[in-house]
């Protein structure tokens, strides 16, 4: 029997206020760990004088100040744990972007400013326990050792490996030791050997290129061995193996241009995983996509500021009752939680 594409509602109170007057800035990687926990990282340095009022020497009004870069919220809303910063934790990068908590209660962060080329593994309380790449060194797509502007992060736990979105100037994915470090393998589009260097300027008209895009987004793994990853300005995601095998592609509302329509992807918690969860900042909404035909069967939310609209929406998470956790960039700067009915 073919599944009810899944609905969802806002829940416009949650989460709950948080202390010391703190407000979010860009919002730009949100993940929910094994205990149902909400991470959020976010980007204070985009919040203005009139946001952050606060902190202005004299300060300029009541309210208010930025929150520590990553936030971490209980199920029902409370702020349990707050950490990062320039200047408190080691190899901490000017634009933060991408946030994973793994098995075993690691945060994984991801950077995307000009010379931040790191993915920082830390505890729960903000201890750095290891940097893969180097700020301010990038050597390309091929290399085995730097990253460049890494966008987002996976880790898969039986295999030890974490998988990185590398991205915003590299064109792959790529694959280290989750406890070591060690460089694995890595991959372009189609799986093929990445190639840097200008692109005509995308044209949905043509046909589908043999490149990665700028910013390679996101990505996943599904229960059952597929890998997805998002090339966010080619509007596609692409299916692989974990060997870097190419499996397939599907495209969204390709004939969006600018930013593209592939932000981010998670996958339904059935345990099929039927569904695939594709925000889309260019059009402001969340797309459901089947994930074993890759077609479009639903969507949810449209542009706005009011509880249940976007603006620029960036990421998304599922708990493990298949609820949604959403997070918005540019003026959007919130997080939203959509309960599945």
């Amino acid at each position: 029997m073919n599944q009810a594409v899944p609905k969802f509602e806002v829940e416009p109170m949650w989460p709950k206020p948080m202390p010391e007057n703190w407000v979010f800035g860009q919002c730009s990687g949100i993940a929910v760990d094994s205990h149902d926990n909400v991470w959020v990282i976010h980007r204070g340095n985009s919040l203005d004088e009139s946001e952050a009022g606060a902190i202005q020497d004299p300060p300029r009004s009541e309210c208010c100040q930025p929150a520590p870069p990553v936030v971490c919220f209980d199920p029902a809303g409370n702020v349990i744990h707050a950490f990062g910063g320039i200047g408190k934790v080691d190899n901490w990068p000017q634009n933060e972007h991408g946030i994973y908590v793994d098995d075993s209660d690691n945060v994984w962060v991801g950077s995307n400013g000009g010379e931040d080329h790191v993915v920082n593994k830390l505890t729960v309380d903000g201890k750095l326990l290891m940097t893969i790449g180097e700020l301010g060194k990038t050597s390309g797509s091929n290399d085995k050792k730097h990253l460049g502007r890494p966008a987002d992060i996976t880790v898969d736990d039986a295999a030890n490996e974490v998988y990185i979105a590398d991205g915003y100037e590299n064109r792959r994915v790529v694959v280290f030791d989750s406890n070591t470090g060690e460089y694995k393998r890595h991959w372009g589009s189609f799986g093929e050997v990445p190639v840097d260097g200008p692109l005509e300027a995308y044209d949905p008209s043509q046909p589908t290129i043999r490149s990665f895009r700028n910013p390679v987004h996101s990505v996943r793994i599904a229960n059952d061995g597929l890998v997805y990853a998002t090339d966010r300005v080619n509007d596609r995601i692409q299916v692989f193996q974990k060997d870097g095998t190419y499996v397939t592609e599907t495209f969204v509302r390709r004939e969006t241009r600018g930013a593209g329509s592939t932000w981010d992807v998670e996958l339904s918690k059935d345990a099929d995983q039927t569904w695939l969860y594709v925000p889309d900042g260019s059009n402001f909404k969340v797309w459901i996509l089947n994930r074993k035909s890759l077609e479009i069967v639903g969507s949810f939310g449209r542009g706005g500021r009011m509880a249940g609209q976007f603006e620029w929406v960036h990421n998304i998470a599922a708990d493990s009752k298949g609820n949604l956790y959403t997070a918005e960039v540019h003026n959007g700067k919130r997080i939203q939680k959509f309960n599945l009915q």
